[in-house]
């Protein structure tokens, strides 16, 4: 019986310090939303092991690092920004933090939308009298949102991987090669679910789905405007438009109030319903809200 027992010990000291020496080999990456570190892990598998800055539930706009975080990131290897409000403000700290720190920005060459999904070439030829105040403010950051796009964040994900880690250059390509495949698929099925319905119109109430809508021939009409909550005659203003539309759900993110959206869900006789753009498992959440826009979209 001593006998057995000391095998068994030995045993299980070899596997934990194989998984310990795994886990000291593995690439510490960070990221600063949800989707993305499933976009990481596609491609790095068990090679990296990914944090997320932003919890659930927190706004993305307006989140500041806790100081246990900032700690973990200067013991990281690479960080994959991605366009989001708080980097602005804490990309420079996070760098300072960590000098050796890789800092891959995933948007980097991707022509941004005007916050509330509008192209900036439209904004740009309307007349001076059509642009509103809160149409100036930050590029539409949520870019994620569209599968075309992802497939060139994840490119830079694999890039930065092979840069961090270039002894394993070889299986981020192929994870990447697979991932890209997966995202096609995904685009197809988006594609055909929303086949013959162009202009078809959803409301929501934080405009995140711009570049979805643009990649399958929809338009969000959004309920808040530069982050404020809408004005009685704005509110009116929707009021009608969905009567008009027909349409009969709003859309709203756990990441914010949905006070103005129940409102207006009760004057047109509809209904709320969550579309969550933060979520971690990107391409499930993509068909099931993908769904929920073609069954709402007028």
């Amino acid at each position: 019986m001593g006998k057995r027992w000391r095998q068994a010990v030995g045993v299980g000291i070899l596997l934990l310090a194989t998984t310990l020496t795994a886990e000291a080999a593995a690439v510490k990456a960070f990221v600063s939303i949800a989707p993305q570190k499933y976009f990481v892990q596609k491609i790095g598998g068990e090679l990296v092991t990914v944090s997320v800055l932003v919890p659930p539930g927190a706004d993305p706009h307006q989140f500041e690092p806790k100081p246990r975080q900032m700690a973990a990131l200067a013991q990281s290897a690479v960080y994959f920004a991605i366009g989001v409000e708080f980097e602005k403000a804490w990309l420079k700290k996070i760098a300072a933090a960590n000098p050796r720190l890789r800092i891959v920005r995933t948007d980097e060459g991707i022509a941004k939308l005007a916050a509330g999904g509008e192209d900036p070439r439209e904004k740009a030829a309307r007349p001076a009298s059509q642009v509103h105040s809160h149409d100036a403010g930050a590029p539409d950051p949520h870019i994620w949102l569209a599968p075309p796009l992802a497939k060139r964040q994840a490119e830079k994900i694999r890039d930065g991987l092979s840069v961090a880690d270039p002894l394993h250059r070889a299986d981020y390509e192929a994870r990447c090669a697979s991932f890209l495949q997966e995202i096609d698929a995904l685009d197809a099925e988006l594609k055909a679910l929303f086949a013959g319905r162009k202009g078809e119109q959803f409301m929501v109430f934080h405009p995140s789905w711009g570049y979805f809508a643009a990649a399958y021939g929809l338009r969000q009409i959004p309920i808040e405007s530069g982050g404020k909550e809408p004005k009685a005659a704005q509110l009116q203003k929707l009021i009608r438009q969905a009567r008009e539309r027909r349409i009969a759900v709003i859309f709203v993110q756990p990441q914010f109030s949905a006070k103005s959206a129940e409102l207006l869900a009760r004057e047109i006789g509809g209904q709320v319903v969550v579309a969550d753009p933060m979520a971690e498992d990107w391409a499930a959440n993509l068909r099931d809200v993908g769904r929920k826009f073609g069954a709402a979209a007028r």
